[in-house]
């Protein structure tokens, strides 16, 4: 399971992916960054960024069991994320379909990001444990949902794809205590006092 610098991992891996597999021509000179709000509102002129906008927690494995170490020890239950992104092209108006069409299809053929992937670009190494990897899925936003969202530069909202990186799973280094099993049990019963 993953260490806290997960999220940024996470990220960096994405536009790490794109970066190395960006075609030099067609997009030279394309700057592949990290977003918040406030770029939002300055924008590069060309490129790519990558906005997380959203961290959720995933309510299907939220009630995970301990993890359990390697060497027996007991620890509170990893925390599943589900980290949501923009994905969003800036450039002229042909350029930007451009970019988010090959965008599309670099991490459609990507999907599952392996750990080799995720453990070279993290701000760490090794964030991830070797079994490790982070789906990315298309994610579908209702038009009042990207409103929302775009409500930070709503004079610079460009088209853009929603993802997901589900299940990137948070590990917790507070161990669990464990006791001898009990053996025997005293409720404490005593004579009554009769007066």
């Amino acid at each position: 399971m993953a260490a806290y610098p997960a999220i940024a991992a996470t990220s960096e891996a994405i536009l790490g992916l794109l970066e190395s597999a960006s075609p030099g021509t067609e997009f030279e000179g394309a700057r592949f960054d990290h977003y918040g709000a406030k770029e939002l509102n300055d924008p590069m002129s060309d490129g790519v960024s990558l906005w997380l906008y959203r961290v959720t927690v995933n309510t299907v494995r939220r009630s995970s069991p301990p993890r359990l170490a390697p060497d027996g020890t007991r620890y509170r239950p990893s925390l599943p994320l589900d980290l949501h992104y923009l994905l969003i092209a800036w450039g002229s108006p042909l350029k930007q379909q451009r970019l988010l069409g090959w965008c599309a299809r670099t991490i459609e053929d990507t999907p599952i990001l392996p750990v080799g992937l995720l453990n070279h670009y993290g701000p760490e190494a090794d964030v991830f444990a070797a079994d490790e990897a982070v789906e990315l899925v298309w994610e579908s936003l209702s038009q009042q949902d990207l409103y929302d969202i775009w409500e930070v530069a709503k004079h610079n909202a460009q088209p853009a794809i929603p993802y997901s990186a589900r299940m990137v799973m948070i590990d917790s280094t507070v161990p669990l205590d464990e006791y001898a099993p009990v053996q025997t049990r005293d409720l404490g019963y005593g004579t009554a006092a009769v007066e």
